[in-house]
C-alpha cells in the first residue's frame, strides 16, 4: 500500500467484545446472585459498570463506532430467544413472572425443570443455548434488553452500533422443540419471524441507532438452496422497510461462497466480511461479483479469535485491495473478540520479548485503530508502527522456542503402523473383558469430580507461598482418597481419581509439555459464568516427564476396581489453546499426539489398565465447509491413533465427547478406534445414540444419562428412562452408564445424590436385562 491517504476516511470499529471485566465481576455477580447474596439490582449495576467501561476502553483506543447489544449475562444467542418471545412455556411457569429468573431458568434448568440444550458455537470454544422451536410457536418483540443498552451508550456520548443474532442464523441454529416431530425445519417459521425484528429494528431507529449489526455467520457453512433463498427473501424484507436503520450484516469465521451474491444484491446499507484464515478468500471472491459500489464494507483484517499480533503490512494490502470494491471501508476484527481475553498487561510471567507476540481484545484494538489510521492518512502515518510490528514478528520466527530439531526429527519418523492398535478390537474386546471382569451396563464418571473452594486455595496459598509443596500434596492425597471411598461407597464399576491436583484440563497438561505458555490472567468465556484460560501453543511440544502417573497410581492403590487415567487428547489440546499459526495444525497434532503417547505407555507400565484419552474438540474443531473436512479429520484421527496405537490389547482405551453436533462426524468416532466412547446425550434426549446405531458403530459406548451442566438432580427413575433409550440403540453387552461430562463445576451434594441414582438406575435396568 503506497502513503497515499484513503479517499474516505476509514473509521475502527469492533463486533463485541470480552464481557466478563478485568477480574471477572460478571460472574461473580451472577454467582453471587444465583446463591442470593447478590440481589437482581446490584447485578444489573454491575452488568451497567462493565458495559460503560467497555465502550470507555474502546472509546479512548480510537474506536469510532462501539457495540451495543452484545453484552450478555448468559448467552446471546439466549438474549435473542428472549428478544424475539421464544421462551419455552416450562420455563414461564418455573418461576412466575420473573424474566430474570426465567432467563436463567433456560440456562441452567431448575430442579423441576430441564434447560435449553447446549452446543458449540460454530467451531468455536464457546456454548450457545438452542432455541427450542415448533409450528405452534408465536413469536413476539422484546427490545428492552437492546433499546436499553443503545440508549446507555448514547448517554454517554459513544456512537453506538447495535448487534443482534440475524433472523436467519437464529433459525438455523434452533432445533425442534420437545414434542415437536425431529422433522420439523425451524427456517419455515421465517416470514412470521422476519416481522418481529422488524419491530425490534424500529424500535432501535426511534431510540436513536442509527446503523445495526445483523450477525449471519451461518451463511460461511454449506447452505442449500432453500436455505439461501431464505437469505436472500429475509434480506429483501428487512432492507426495503421503511422504519429502520441502516443494516450491516456480518458474517465470519469462514468464506461467505454463494451466500456472498445473495447479500450483495440485498437492499442493506453494507457488509462486515472475514477476510482472515480461509475466510481470506472473501478477497477475491468479492472480487468477483464487483464489489459493494456505493455501500460500507466493514473489513475483519484483525483476527478474533487467536491471540497472535497482526501483519500490519499483509493487512494494509488486503485494505488497500479493498478501497476499489467498495464505497466506504472501515477496519475491524474478523469477529467478535468475545473470543480472545481481555488485556496482555497484567500478564507479567511471560518473558516481555514474547509479550509482544501477542495480542489480545485491548491490543487487537489498537491494531485496528492502527490499520484505520493508515488508510485513512496513509502509511507514513503509522511509520513508526508498521517497523516495530516488522521487528515483532521477525524476533517470533527466529526464535528457538518455536523449533526443537529433535521433535522435528520424531515426527518425521512416525509410520503408519505407529498409529494402529496391534489388535483388532473384537480380539481387544475379549481382552478387556477377561482382564476387568465388568458387569453389563458397566458405570462409571468422566473424569473430573467437585473442584471445592479448598481446593482452590490450596492451589492460591502454593502460588503464594502460604503453603509448602508438601502440605499441598497433603490436601491433593487427602482428596483422591475421599473420592476414591465414595465412589467405591456407591458402587461405581470404574473409579477415577477425581483430578484434584488440575487446574484445567487443557491448562493442566500444557504447564507440564515444552512450547506452551500459560497465562494468569487470560480468562476467556466457554459459556456462562463458566471461564478458562486457554494456554498458547508457541513453539515445539515435548513431554520432558510423566505428567498423570503419579496421583493415577496413587488412586490405584486404595482400591481393588480399576482406575482410569486421564489425558486430554492432541485435537482438544489444539482447540482450547490459542495455537501457532506458523505451520499447518497437523504437524502441531502429532508433535503433541507423540507426547502423550509417551504418557499413555508410562502409564500402562505402572498398572493403568484403563485410560481415557478426551476429545470434546474433534466436532467443535470440524470446518465449516464440507470440502475442507476430510483432510481435517484425516490428521485429527491420526493423532488419536498415534496416542493410543501403543497399547497392550487388555489396556481399554476410551474417549469421551461433549457438547456437539456428533451426526457429521460419526465415521470419525469410529476411525479413532477407541474401545470405548462417552458422549453428551441427556439434554438431546439419547439422541446420539440413534446416531451410532445408524452409523452401525461396532464398538462400546456411554450416552449421558445425568446433564452436569445444569444445577438439577436427575432422579434415579429419569436416569432409567434414558438408558432404556439408549438400549434401544445400543446393545447391553456395548452400553455404559455415566454422566454427561466431567463433575468439575458441580457441588458435592448434587454430585453425589446424582451418582447415586444414576448407579440405582444401572441397577435397575440390568436387572431387568434377560442375560441379567
Amino acid at each position: 500500500m503506497s502513503a497515499k491517504p484513503a479517499a474516505a476516511a476509514a473509521r475502527a470499529t469492533v463486533y463485541g467484545y470480552p464481557r466478563q471485566g478485568q477480574h471477572r465481576e460478571l460472574k461473580k455477580a451472577v454467582e453471587g446472585y444465583w446463591k442470593g447474596r447478590v440481589t437482581a439490582d446490584a447485578l444489573r449495576e454491575t452488568a451497567a459498570g462493565l458495559r460503560r467501561a467497555n465502550w470507555r476502553q474502546l472509546a479512548e483506543a480510537g474506536v469510532h463506532e462501539v457495540p451495543t447489544g452484545d453484552f450478555s449475562y448468559y448467552d446471546h444467542v439466549l438474549d435473542t430467544s428472549v428478544m424475539v418471545g421464544a421462551v419455552p412455556e416450562r420455563h414461564r411457569a418455573a418461576v412466575g413472572a420473573d424474566p430474570l429468573n426465567s432467563y436463567f431458568a433456560m440456562a441452567r434448568g431448575t430442579q423441576d425443570v430441564a434447560p435449553l440444550e447446549m452446543t458449540k458455537w460454530f467451531d468455536t470454544n464457546y456454548h450457545y443455548l438452542v432455541p427450542e422451536l415448533g409450528p405452534d410457536t408465536v413469536f413476539a418483540a422484546d427490545s428492552a434488553q437492546q433499546v436499553g443498552e443503545l440508549r446507555e451508550a448514547l448517554a454517554l456520548g459513544h456512537t453506538p452500533r447495535p448487534v443482534l443474532v440475524g433472523p436467519v442464523t437464529y433459525l438455523l441454529l434452533a432445533k425442534p422443540a420437545p414434542g415437536v416431530p425431529a422433522d420439523f425445519e425451524p427456517l419455515t417459521l421465517l416470514d412470521r419471524l422476519l416481522p418481529v425484528y422488524a419491530e425490534v429494528l424500529a424500535d432501535l431507529r426511534a431510540a436513536g441507532a442509527r446503523w445495526v449489526q445483523l450477525d449471519e455467520p451461518a451463511l460461511v457453512q454449506d447452505r442449500t438452496p432453500a436455505e439461501l433463498d431464505a437469505a436472500a427473501r429475509a434480506y429483501r424484507a428487512l432492507g426495503t422497510l421503511t422504519d429502520r436503520p441502516k443494516l450491516l450484516v456480518a458474517s465470519y469465521f469462514d468464506r461467505l461462497g454463494e451466500a456472498l451474491p445473495i447479500l450483495v444484491k440485498a437492499p442493506i446499507d453494507g457488509l462486515a466480511v472475514d477476510f482472515t484464515g480461509a475466510a481470506a478468500a472473501n478477497l477475491d471472491d468479492l472480487a468477483a461479483v464487483g464489489g459493494l459500489p456505493g455501500k460500507r464494507l466493514v473489513a475483519g483484517v484483525v483476527n478474533g479469535r487467536n491471540i497472535w499480533i497482526n501483519d500490519y503490512e499483509t493487512s494494509l494490502s488486503t485494505l488497500a485491495t479493498l478501497l476499489g470494491l467498495a464505497g466506504q471501508v472501515d477496519v475491524a476484527a474478523s469477529c467478535s473478540l468475545l473470543h480472545v481475553p481481555l488485556d496482555t498487561a497484567p500478564e507479567q510471567d511471560i518473558d516481555p520479548q514474547v509479550l509482544r507476540w501477542l495480542a489480545f481484545a485491548r491490543q487487537k484494538t489498537a491494531e485496528i485503530v492502527t490499520l484505520a489510521k493508515g488508510l485513512a492518512q496513509g502509511t507514513d502515518a503509522i511509520a513508526a508502527q508498521i517497523a516495530a510490528n516488522r521487528a515483532d514478528l521477525a524476533s517470533r520466527a527466529a526464535s528457538p522456542i518455536t523449533r526443537d530439531p529433535a521433535v522435528r526429527a520424531r515426527v518425521a519418523a512416525v509410520t503408519d503402523a505407529d498409529g494402529r492398535r496391534a489388535q483388532a478390537y473384537p480380539q481387544r474386546a475379549a481382552a478387556q473383558r477377561a482382564h476387568l471382569g465388568l458387569p453389563l451396563l458397566p458405570t462409571t464418571t468422566i473424569g473430573s469430580f467437585p473442584q471445592t473452594g479448598e481446593l482452590r486455595a490450596a492451589r492460591a496459598d502454593l502460588r503464594a507461598g502460604r503453603i509448602d509443596r508438601a502440605g499441598y500434596e497433603e490436601r491433593i492425597r487427602t482428596e483422591i482418597g475421599e473420592v476414591i471411598a465414595f465412589q467405591e461407597q456407591t458402587g461405581l464399576d470404574v473409579l477415577v481419581h477425581g483430578e484434584p491436583e488440575r487446574n484445567d484440563m487443557v491448562q493442566y497438561f500444557a504447564e507440564q509439555l515444552t512450547g506452551y505458555l500459560a497465562t494468569q490472567h487470560g480468562w476467556v468465556q466457554s459459556y456462562g459464568t463458566r471461564y478458562v484460560r486457554p494456554p498458547i501453543l508457541a513453539g515445539d511440544i515435548s513431554r520432558p516427564e510423566p505428567m498423570t502417573v503419579r496421583w493415577t497410581s496413587y488412586a490405584q492403590s486404595l482400591t481393588s476396581r480399576p482406575v482410569k487415567g486421564m489425558l486430554t487428547g492432541p485435537v482438544t489440546m489444539l482447540a482450547w489453546s490459542f495455537v501457532r499459526d506458523d505451520q499447518p495444525l497437523g504437524d502441531t497434532a502429532r508433535q503433541v499426539a507423540l507426547a502423550l503417547r509417551d504418557e499413555v505407555t508410562d502409564l500402562e507400565a505402572a498398572g493403568t489398565s484403563v485410560i481415557q484419552v478426551d476429545e470434546p474438540a474433534l466436532r467443535e474443531t470440524l470446518p465449516l465447509r464440507a470440502a475442507d473436512r476430510p483432510a481435517y479429520l484425516a490428521w485429527a484421527t491420526e493423532s488419536f491413533r498415534l496416542t493410543t496405537g501403543a497399547a497392550g490389547a487388555a489396556t481399554q482405551i476410551h474417549t469421551h465427547m461433549c457438547y456437539a453436533e456428533f451426526g457429521d462426524i460419526v465415521q470419525a468416532i469410529d476411525d479413532l478406534d477407541a474401545d470405548v466412547i462417552s458422549l453428551e446425550a441427556a439434554r438431546s434426549h439419547m439422541q446420539v445414540a440413534d446416531e451410532l446405531a445408524g452409523h452401525g458403530y461396532p464398538r462400546e459406548a456411554g450416552p449421558g444419562v445425568y446433564d452436569i451442566h445444569s444445577p438439577r438432580v436427575p432422579g434415579a427413575d429419569e436416569a432409567a428412562t434414558l438408558l432404556r433409550k439408549g438400549l434401544e440403540a445400543i446393545p447391553a453387552e456395548r452400553l455404559w452408564v455415566n454422566p454427561d461430562c466431567g463433575l468439575k463445576t458441580r457441588g458435592w451434594p448434587e454430585t453425589k445424590a446424582s451418582l447415586e441414582n444414576l448407579v440405582a438406575a444401572a441397577r435397575t435396568v440390568r436387572a431387568e436385562l434377560p442375560t441379567a
